[in-house]
């Protein structure tokens, strides 16, 4: 008995075959270009000070400066404006892809300032709203002075633009 195919049926198969290993390697290769794409998709990028949740409502008004060091740690930069003022300034960005520029999302300066007798006298959360420093803890915009003269290059100094 002779078992061997004809020879236009040999050439069929193996045109079938050569389209199948073509469309396997076109959706292998779509598989790579995809992953390595995937890899280059936006990122966030956080600077500075990370506030632990809740750290805030754990600092009253007239807490000692001991206690704002323990929950709050170490600040970025100290300040004697009128009494002492600890400064914990943070910044998040993002870029959309990963050879980009990152552009800022967020800038926030955690501001406590203490009286002559090293208490909490007031706290205040910096942040720009609308191109203006603003402070989300008062929901006001700081007016003119010494404050904002030093707020200012702060807020500067963060900026990449």
């Amino acid at each position: 008995m002779n078992h061997t195919m004809p020879i236009q049926s040999r050439g069929a198969s193996a045109r079938g075959l050569l389209s199948r290993i073509r469309a396997i390697s076109a959706v292998g290769f779509l598989c790579a270009a995809c992953a390595s794409l995937g890899a280059c998709t936006g990122e966030q990028f956080q600077k500075g000070y990370i506030l632990p949740d809740g750290a805030l409502e754990q600092i009253p008004i007239g807490a000692s400066q001991d206690q704002v060091l323990i929950v709050l740690g170490t600040p970025s930069t100290v300040a004697t404006l009128d009494g002492e003022v600890f400064y914990y300034i943070s910044q998040r960005t993002s870029r959309p892809v990963a050879f980009m520029n990152q552009h800022v999302i967020d800038q926030r300066v955690i501001a406590v300032y203490f009286d002559k007798n090293r208490q909490v006298r007031r706290l205040a959360n910096y942040g720009l709203k609308d191109g203006k420093i603003f402070d989300f803890v008062s929901r006001t915009t700081p007016t003119s002075g010494q404050e904002m003269s030093y707020l200012t290059p702060l807020f500067k100094l963060l900026s990449f633009n």
